[in-house]
C-alpha cells in the first residue's frame, strides 16, 4: 500500500457537502457490480462473498417483515462481532427500521431497560434461552438461513432523517441514555472519511475491532457498503496481540481501528507484523486522547512508512467522528474539521475564543437522545453560525485552536471521563453505589498511576450499623452495569474530605487501600498457578505483595491489565484464558482455580 499524502484532513469550517447516498443504496450498487468481491472473510478464513450477503440480507429483511418489523421501529441485535451480525445490520435497515445494540455481555438489567426505553418487540440473537421481558421476540441466526422462507421483498424507503441506530452511553443520573442516529448522518460520515483522504479511494481490507455497542463500530462495519472487505475480530483475536498480528498478516489487512489504550498493548507485535506489509498498515485512533510519547511513537513509525496513523475524535452525539488530523510531529492534537463539519471554540458567554468549550455544528449530529427531550435540549442548542432552525452540539470538551486550524484537546468541562476509551459518567457509577442500602455517599474519581494508567477509583461511606464489604457492592454493580464500568478499586471511609463550600473535595481523597487480611499467612500464594499470577499481578499492577484474596480490581487492575495478563498467562501455562475470566473470578485464588478447571477441559 503506497504510502498516503498528509494533507490535513480538512474542509472550510461551516461547508456543507451534498446529502450522500443511503449507505444501503451503495451496498446493493456494490452487490451488483461485484458480486464475487469478498465482504466478509471470518476469523477462520472463510468468505461471503458481496453477491452471497445481498441474497442473505434481502432474504432476512423478508423474515423480519413477516415478524412485524416495519419504518421506525427499533430491533435488538445482541450478538458479538461476526460475519453474520452484517446481514443482520443490513437487513433491519432494508426493513425500513433502525438497531439498537444489546451487548449479550451487559447485565441483564440493563438490556432490559434499553429495551423498555426503544420499545424493542423484536430482537436477533444467537441464544433463544436467554431471558428477555415478556412480549420481545427472539429471531435467532440459524432460523433466517432457511432458502425456503419468505420471499425477499423490496427495500423499504425511509427518509435520510429517519433513525439509523441507537447506541447508549453512560448517563451522568444513573441511567444511560440512547443516542438516535439518523441514515442520513450515517451516510454522511462514510462520505466525509472519503473526501478527506482517510478511506483509500479503492477497496481495502478492514480489521472489524470494535463491540457493536461502541459507536467507533458504525465506522468500521458501514465501510462494506463501499465495497471494502471486513475481517471481524473474535475476541480471542482481539485480546492476544501475537495472534492477532499474526491474523492482520496472513489476511491482508490494511486498515485497523484501535483506541490509544488497546494499542498500548498491541503495538511491539503489530509493528512485527505491520513491517512486512506493502506501504504500512493504516491505524485509525480514537476514542480518547493519544498520549504525548505514544503520538511521538506513531508519528516515527508513520516516517517510516510503517504505521499511518489518524487521530480521530468525535461524540457519539455527532456520527462517530468530527475532526482527524494525521498523527505526524511532536504535540499531539485532534485536528481539523471533517467535510461539512463546523467546530467553533466558545466562552462560557458563547463568545468565539483561542480556547474554550467545542461546539459542533453539521450532518453528522444526531437526532438526540431517544425519549429524552429536556437532555436533548441541554446539549442540542440553537446555532447562531447556520441557517435559522440549525442547532449545535456541546460537547463539554474544553480545546485550544491552534494556528494551523487544527485543535489540541485539553480536557472535560464536566465530570464525564474516558478509560481506556470507554465515555463513563462517574455520576452514574456514584448513583449506583448509593442504591445499594449498605451505602450512606459515593464519590468515584479517576487515578492515573504507573503502570496501571487510568483507572477508576471509588470511595464510599458505609450506612449506620453496615458492614463495610466491598464484594456485596461489587456483586450489586456488576448486576448494573457493563464490566467497564465495575472495573475500580472500592475504598471505605468514614468521612469525605471536604472543600471551603462545603463540598466533597475530589483532590483531596487519599490514595486507594489495599485490603490486607489480619492474617496475611492465610492467604499466601499457594501452588504454581496461584504464585504464578502473584508475580504477573505484582509485575503488571506495580505492587510489592500480592495475596491469594487479592482483588485484581481493588488493586487497580482493569481490562487492558486483564488483556496484558492473559497473554502472559497463554505463554507462561499456555492456556489461552478468555479475558471475561478475570472479570468473573477477579480474586486471585478464584482465578487460578478457574484456570485449572479451564485448561482441564
Amino acid at each position: 500500500m503506497p504510502a498516503v499524502p498528509h494533507e490535513e484532513p480538512s474542509s472550510p469550517r461551516g461547508t456543507v457537502i451534498p446529502p450522500a447516498l443511503d449507505l444501503l443504496d451503495r451496498f446493493h450498487e456494490i452487490a451488483t457490480r461485484h458480486p464475487g468481491r469478498d465482504a466478509v472473510v471470518a476469523p477462520d478464513g472463510t468468505a461471503l462473498s458481496y453477491g452471497t450477503l445481498d441474497k442473505r440480507v434481502r432474504r432476512l429483511a423478508a423474515v423480519l417483515a413477516a415478524a412485524g418489523v416495519r419504518a421506525g421501529h427499533y430491533v435488538g441485535i445482541a450478538l458479538h462481532r461476526s460475519p453474520g451480525v452484517i446481514e443482520v445490520l443490513l437487513a433491519v435497515w432494508r426493513a425500513g427500521a433502525a438497531y439498537v445494540p444489546l451487548d449479550p455481555a451487559f447485565p441483564q438489567a440493563r438490556l432490559d431497560q434499553m429495551i423498555e426505553d426503544t420499545g424493542i418487540t423484536t430482537l436477533v440473537s444467537a441464544d433463544r434461552d436467554q431471558s428477555w421481558p415478556n412480549g420481545v421476540q427472539v429471531i435467532t441466526l440459524n432460523e433466517t438461513e432457511n432458502e425456503t422462507g419468505p420471499i425477499p421483498l423490496p427495500a423499504v424507503p425511509v427518509p435520510s432523517d429517519a433513525p439509523a441506530y441507537v447506541i447508549y452511553t453512560s448517563g451522568s443520573t444513573g441511567r444511560p441514555k440512547g443516542v438516535a442516529v439518523s441514515r442520513g448522518a450515517a451516510a454522511w460520515l462514510i462520505a466525509a472519511m472519503e473526501e478527506s483522504g482517510i478511506f483509500l479511494d479503492r477497496p481495502a481490507r478492514v480489521a472489524w475491532n470494535a463491540s457493536l455497542s461502541f459507536d467507533a463500530s458504525v465506522q468500521q462495519w458501514t465501510r462494506v457498503c463501499r465495497g471494502d472487505t471486513l475481517l471481524p475480530l473474535s475476541e480471542e483475536l482481539r485480546t492476544d496481540p501475537a495472534a492477532l498480528a499474526a491474523h492482520l498478516h496472513h489476511q491482508h489487512a490494511t486498515d485497523l481501528d484501535v483506541t490509544p489504550s488497546h494499542w498500548s498493548v498491541l503495538r511491539d507485535r503489530v509493528i512485527e507484523a505491520a513491517e512486512h506489509f506493502p506501504g504500512g498498515l493504516r491505524l485509525l485512533v480514537g476514542g480518547e486522547a493519544i498520549p504525548a510519547s505514544m503520538w511521538r511513537d506513531l508519528a516515527d513509525l508513520d516516517a517510516r512508512s510503517v504505521i499511518h496513523a489518524t487521530n480521530l475524535y468525535g461524540p457519539t452525539e455527532c456520527t462517530v467522528n468530527s475532526t482527524a488530523g494525521w498523527v505526524e510531529g511532536a504535540d499531539p492534537h485532534i485536528g481539523r474539521p471533517l467535510p461539512g463539519v463546523g467546530a467553533h471554540v466558545l466562552d462560557d458567554a458563547l463568545c468565539a475564543a483561542v480556547e474554550g468549550e467545542l461546539y459542533l455544528t453539521g450532518p453528522g449530529l444526531a437526532i438526540g437522545y431517544l425519549r429524552r427531550p429536556d437532555l436533548t435540549a441541554e446539549r442540542f442548542v440553537a446555532s447562531p453560525f447556520s441557517p435559522p432552525g440549525s442547532r449545535m452540539y456541546r460537547t463539554g470538551d474544553r480545546v485550544r485552536q491552534r494556528p494551523d486550524g487544527s485543535f489540541a484537546y485539553l480536557g472535560r468541562v464536566d465530570r464525564q471521563v474516558k478509560v481506556n476509551g470507554f465515555r463513563i459518567e462517574l455520576g452514574e457509577i456514584e448513583a449506583a453505589l448509593t442504591e445499594h442500602p449498605a451505602v450512606a455517599a459515593a464519590a468515584a474519581v479517576v487515578r492515573e498511576s504507573a503502570p496501571v494508567g487510568r483507572n477508576l477509583a471509588c470511595y464510599w461511606i458505609p450506612a449506620p450499623g453496615m458492614s463495610a464489604d466491598p464484594e456485596a457492592l461489587r456483586h450489586h454493580l456488576r448486576s448494573r452495569m457493563p464490566d467497564h464500568m465495575v472495573q475500580m478499586s472500592l475504598t471505605a471511609l468514614d468521612t469525605f474530605p471536604l472543600d471551603v463550600s462545603g463540598k466533597v473535595d475530589l483532590a483531596a481523597l487519599p490514595e486507594p487501600t489495599e485490603q490486607l487480611s489480619a492474617d496475611d499467612a492465610e492467604h499466601l500464594p499457594d501452588g504454581d498457578v496461584e504464585t504464578l499470577i502473584a508475580e504477573l499481578w505484582q509485575e503488571l499492577l506495580g505492587r510489592e505483595r500480592v495475596l491469594a484474596n487479592d482483588d485484581f480490581f481493588a488493586l487497580g487492575g482493569h481490562s487492558l491489565i486483564a488483556l496484558r495478563l492473559a497473554a502472559e498467562l497463554k505463554n507462561g501455562l499456555g492456556v489461552v484464558m478468555p479475558t471475561r475470566m478475570v472479570y468473573a473470578n477477579p480474586r486471585l485464588r478464584d482465578l487460578a482455580r478457574a484456570i485449572l478447571a479451564y485448561s482441564d477441559r
